[in-house]
């Protein structure tokens, strides 16, 4: 008969070690306030980027651990050297980026931005474009985490 009283009470203690012991290690995220317009602003210090000619300060506002799905472009950019790469040929022709339209979702240290913009080059050409843009804050700024811009399917 004690060992049956003893049961449950062993029981109890160790559903409460459990409970307890996951609540001390759950990590709790604390979350970096932003607006749509902060938000928005990413894009135009990207694209002031752009504007210097110089493919690293481009490449600068990417995360380390982030993808590229350029516009004109097959092959997805993964890494640092890649992403240069592919800016050093996209920065040949001065592209300066517009924002045609927008929709920006902001989440938890995480936000969204996607539309469509149109960059214009130094040779009269033009590119419209859909485009979306996820950034991540890392505990100092918000850097790009991914990056997918395709050309528009349809001819207007």
């Amino acid at each position: 008969m004690r060992g049956l009283m003893y049961f449950p009470r062993t029981v109890v203690v160790s559903m409460l070690a459990f409970a307890f012991a996951g609540h001390a290690y759950a990590k709790s995220e604390v979350c970096h306030p932003t607006t749509e317009k902060q938000v928005a602003s990413l894009f135009d210090r990207w694209n002031a980027t752009l504007q210097t000619g110089d493919p690293q300060k481009v490449v600068a506002n990417y995360a380390s651990k982030s993808i590229l799905l350029p516009t004109l472009s097959n092959k997805p950019r993964l890494t640092s050297e890649e992403k240069v790469d592919y800016f050093k040929h996209f920065m040949e022709h001065k592209p300066v980026g517009t924002i045609n339209s927008r929709a920006i979702e902001i989440n938890c240290n995480s936000a969204s931005d996607s539309g469509l913009y149109t960059f214009k080059f130094d040779d009269g050409s033009e590119v419209q474009a859909r485009y979306t843009y996820t950034y991540k804050w890392n505990g100092k700024q918000w850097l790009i985490s991914s990056h997918h811009s395709s050309a528009m399917p349809e001819k207007n």
